[in-house]
């Protein structure tokens, strides 16, 4: 045996340190793991997923603020200046009729779009739809609706006409109204979807034949909303 080897042994016997092991260096992926790293588009997904319940929320709580109340609509005139049967039947008709729309709502405006109108005699149409302009309401504000409808040879069928001349006899002619478009809520920036609107106003009119211009309401013409 050498003289290194029993020096070697020697060393070990007696307890003598070894030489520590070389500590990693800060390149040494031994140190540090690799650490997943997120890829933009990832993290794009999750910043918008963010956005939409911020911006959803910020909605809700304008909502339950506001609690948007549904307008009110009643009528207060109409005039019939054309209502005629004739052969095979045909019915002719101009009336014009007004209408007050009310917002009750203190901070939310109302629009109305694709609004039309169209008058119905027992249950059947007796006028084409007329398409109204559109209508910008304020708040806690009324507006007067006064459209014009003409029906020039609409068919009817014979029961309809037979019933006219009947009621025009009597003196008294039950008609429908209906206005019917879509319309949203708006508070600020804010704005709701569109809603389908189907007002209906239902009358009793004193009418004869022969007779042309305001026709008395006979009781309290009842308008019903549908939102």
């Amino acid at each position: 045996m050498s003289d290194y080897d029993q020096q070697k042994i020697q060393n070990e016997s007696v307890g003598y340190p070894q030489k520590p092991s070389p500590l990693p260096s800060s390149n040494d992926p031994r140190k540090y793991p690799s650490s997943p790293t997120r890829s933009p588009a990832k993290t794009l997904c999750t910043f918008l997923l963010i956005l939409v319940i911020l911006a959803g929320l910020v909605v809700l709580i304008l909502w339950l603020v506001h609690r948007p109340h549904k307008p009110n609509f009643s009528l207060v005139g109409a005039a019939i200046y054309d209502l005629n049967v004739t052969s095979p039947p045909y019915m002719s008709t101009t009336m014009q009729f007004t209408v007050l729309a009310r917002n009750p709502n203190r901070r939310v405006r109302l629009d109305y779009g694709q609004f039309s109108a169209i008058v119905y005699y027992k249950g059947q149409a007796i006028t084409p739809p007329v398409v109204l302009p559109p209508l910008f309401q304020k708040t806690k504000s009324t507006v007067i609706l006064s459209p014009l409808i003409r029906g020039a040879s609409v068919p009817v069928s014979v029961e309809v006409a037979n019933g006219l001349l009947i009621d025009e006899v009597y003196g008294v002619v039950g008609l429908r109204l209906v206005l019917m478009g879509k319309m949203r809520y708006k508070a600020g920036i804010v704005k709701t979807k569109h809603y389908e609107v189907y007002v209906k106003c239902d009358m009793l009119v004193g009418y004869r034949k022969g007779f042309m211009g305001q026709v008395p309401l006979l009781g309290s013409p009842d308008c019903q909303l549908d939102l």
